[in-house]
């Protein structure tokens, strides 16, 4: 969709990466005053989903140890190359929808070895990797793992256009692609806690408080393309819903991130492309402060992978403080397990195709070191 066929008139709400819970209850007050919005959910979708994929935050320790420590045995399997997970890939897929492998000795191996073992390991959770940039160090390449830690003291700060690679508060999110994992090489010295949040549970309250909502993240929104000249914005759903099959139960599916509707740091949301509406800024604001109130904190030590189904749990992360020698280091993959993978929403099928398919053995990049990638990269 091209910007120079539509003329711009409508304004972009008062809304920007950070939430802020004042203005989303003020607007969430306006609007049901003013207007007249529905009272239930679109045609099709649940009134209520129920499951293990549905919980909070607050009682979910009661009832669900989502922490799997490793034994030294099952350790020199995995370094053994020996290592089976497939009923973790089950438990991603149609359980609670996260769990957290503990106890890799980090400080025993390199860098390298470290990330060999961490791509060995997922491999068996869901064999299927994504691409997370297609160059690397201003060459063609399928970059396969990428680096979450605060550039903002390096040189390549005036480049940062995602709050992956700061300290800041990670406001509440999906990463692409089904699976979403994080390997932690250090702590901070403070802060950094993990946040997951179930999106079903947050679709519930929705549902029963708001479904109008429902009804605006299920219609198109306008997404930043950043850096795409030939299309700068793309219009897709934030919410998919999936009716019961023969093979697999009914599912709802949240794909999105703040930042495309609001910009950050090096990459300001564009004028030149349409603002997003009052409704879409209240939903926004909901699926955060949900997020919020129905999160789990995850305790996330040296040595832990974490492994989360992108499509039915969204993330978030506290601010932290560095200092020398204790820096927060995840790196990250994005995989996808063809056996147990829920169907990808047709609005979704391009960007899955650029993550999964026509990887190459030749062109795959296990960065050892920390690079801005190309779709969060602004500036110079």
């Amino acid at each position: 969709m091209s910007s120079t066929a539509i003329e711009i008139t409508a304004k972009q709400p008062d809304i920007q990466y950070a939430p802020d819970f004042e203005k989303y209850q003020a607007r969430g007050k306006l609007r049901l005053q003013s207007e007249t919005l529905p009272k239930t959910v679109p045609d099709g979708f649940p009134e209520k989903l129920s499951g293990d994929m549905v919980w909070d935050g607050k009682d979910l320790k009661d009832r669900y140890n989502w922490t799997y420590e490793l034994s030294d045995a099952e350790i020199e399997e995995i370094e053994g190359g020996l290592a089976h997970f497939k009923s973790l890939s089950r438990e991603l897929h149609q359980g609670h929808g996260f769990f957290i492998l503990r106890g890799l000795p980090v400080d025993k191996h390199t860098r390298a070895d470290n990330i060999a073992i961490y791509a060995g390991i997922s491999s068996h959770v869901a064999p299927q990797r994504g691409r997370q940039d297609s160059q690397y160090l201003g060459k063609p390449a399928d970059m396969m793992l990428n680096h979450v830690k605060d550039l903002t003291y390096t040189s390549q700060s005036s480049s940062v256009g995602s709050p992956a690679y700061t300290a800041d508060k990670q406001v509440f999110h999906t990463d692409s692609g089904d699976v979403v994992s994080l390997f932690c090489l250090s702590e901070a010295a403070e802060g950094g806690t993990s946040r997951l949040a179930s999106t079903w549970r947050v679709y519930n309250e929705l549902a029963a408080t708001r479904p109008d909502l429902i009804h605006t993240l299920s219609a198109p929104w306008p997404l930043e393309n950043f850096g795409n000249t030939h299309e700068p914005y793309t219009s897709r759903p934030l919410l998919y819903h999936q009716p019961a099959t023969a093979d697999a139960p009914a599912r709802v599916l949240l794909q999105y991130a703040r930042r495309y509707f609001t910009g950050f740091g090096a990459l300001p949301r564009s004028t030149a492309i349409p603002p997003i509406s009052e409704a879409q800024a209240e939903a926004l604001d909901a699926l955060h402060f949900l997020g919020e109130r129905f999160n789990v904190g995850l305790e996330f030590k040296k040595g832990d992978v974490q492994y989360v189904n992108n499509l039915a749990v969204f993330h978030a992360r506290d601010g932290f403080t560095d200092e020398e020698g204790r820096r927060r280091h995840l790196v990250r993959l994005w995989l996808r397990d063809p056996e147990y993978a829920w169907d990808t929403p047709r609005e979704l099928e391009g960007k899955w195709r650029a993550l999964y398919e026509g990887v190459g053995a030749e062109r795959e990049v296990f960065p050892l070191e920390p690079t801005v990638r190309g779709e969060s990269r602004g500036g110079t």
